[in-house]
């Protein structure tokens, strides 16, 4: 299917197409207007008309294109017609997995987040390496399950194990998508129908207990401590934190306004429209901020930020900071995103209400609670936070106090 892309240098309209089995993009001097999409758009649909009648001429569309010396000889399609019963109507040739799957890419890479668009470009080359020579119609159910299959015997980069379901669940959806798009777009069965993803196991999420988490924000490293006990106390996720500036700080109503998210040091939209909500603070959040805005808020625009007065890099905060205090306190190693499940089972174990917590975590529903929290929900009755503030207020009272008071509060 052809379609009207955008060279950026320009900004000129670009006519997208294949034209025995190669891509051809050919260059107007028209801007990106309405009415000129609309006259690229007619002479698009005049060429897919020609080339399925088997009439199309490129020299006469594009006489000074270098393509056209392409099309002069006698025409080499670089993909094979798939062989057919001699009364079956021919299959048209459709282009190669490598050209299809990039403009692919190129369609979509405009929906994504940068660290998405970079996921999906790792799997994408070795999707290429794979199918790349292949035509799209002609990738068959079989190559898909021999692919997973291979798949399967891979061992995981830097473990002794294979491949997990989840993530052979991961590099396949490319493929999915990929041939799924081509198949409606060249009208042929999509090979992928019936392949079912990978079962993959349910993992238990392994949030701290209200005195380990005691223990680890009366030993972490002081200018650490505000960051922590806002990662524990309000559920946030790693990018909403590292990227919470001070703008979004409401004091005056105790509220923590989730706007934007940090992703590889990219400022971006949350993970989702339901992910931009308002979080309650809570008096030991409070105290948290307050500290915190002595310390950074007339130097940055982040809350929590480095040296250099940019946001935290959180691999460099996961492996200097956080791994190294959980071996210190002979804690088991967790991944610092359990904070925010530690959030959600205090807050159940103190009575809220799941609506309310659903709401401080961004979750459009309460269904996702029960799912993954269902062993830690007690009977739930209160809907105003209060209940979570009674339970952290009489276990860490007065969490300002020195280090040494803390540490008298765990050891009692």
């Amino acid at each position: 299917m052809a379609s009207i892309q955008i060279r950026k240098e320009t900004g000129c309209l670009i006519m997208d197409f294949y034209f025995q089995g190669f891509r051809c993009r050919e260059q107007t001097a028209l801007t990106d207007t309405a009415a000129n999409r609309k006259k690229v758009q007619k002479v698009l649909d005049r060429i897919e008309a020609d080339i399925a009648a088997g009439t199309f001429d490129y020299r006469k569309y594009f006489p000074a294109s270098k393509n056209a010396a392409r099309f002069d000889a006698v025409p080499a399609v670089s993909v094979a017609v798939p062989i057919t019963a001699p009364d079956t109507p021919p299959v048209a040739p459709t282009p190669l997995f490598k050209d299809f799957a990039e403009t692919w890419y190129l369609e979509k890479e405009v929906e994504w987040r940068k660290s998405h668009r970079i996921t999906i470009r790792r799997e994408l080359d070795s999707l290429i390496s794979r199918f790349g020579e292949m035509a799209v119609g002609q990738i068959t159910k079989a190559d898909v399950l021999a692919y997973r299959a291979e798949l399967g015997k891979v061992t995981a980069r830097g473990k002794e194990t294979k491949l997990s379901a989840a993530r052979i669940n991961k590099m396949l959806n490319p493929l999915r998508q990929i041939l799924n798009e081509a198949a409606d777009r060249f009208n042929f069965p999509t090979p992928y129908q019936n392949i079912k993803q990978l079962r993959i196991k349910r993992t238990d999420v392994d949030p701290f207990s209200l005195e380990e988490v005691k223990s680890i924000l009366a030993t972490v490293r002081e200018d650490f401590r505000d960051y922590f006990t806002v990662r524990f106390f309000t559920g946030m996720r790693t990018g909403e934190v590292d990227g919470l500036k001070w703008k979004y700080i409401d004091f005056e109503r105790r509220l923590i306004l989730v706007r934007e998210t940090v992703v590889l040091g990219d400022e971006e939209y949350t993970k989702t429209d339901g992910s931009q909500r308002d979080i309650q603070m809570s008096q030991l959040v409070f105290d948290a901020l307050k500290r915190q805005h002595a310390a950074t808020g007339k130097h940055s625009d982040f809350v929590f930020c480095n040296r250099l007065h940019k946001p935290l890099d959180h691999k460099n905060v996961t492996n200097r900071v956080w791994y190294p205090l959980l071996r210190h306190l002979g804690l088991k190693k967790r991944r610092p995103y359990q904070c925010r499940h530690t959030a959600a089972t205090l807050w159940l174990a103190a009575g809220e209400a799941p609506e309310w917590i659903a709401r401080q975590l961004g979750h459009t529903t309460t269904e996702m609670l029960f799912r993954v929290y269902s062993r830690y929900v007690p009977n739930l009755t209160r809907r105003d936070g209060s209940a979570f503030e009674r339970l952290i207020t009489q276990s860490i009272a007065g969490q300002a106090l020195p280090v040494e008071t803390l540490k008298e509060n765990c050891d009692a």
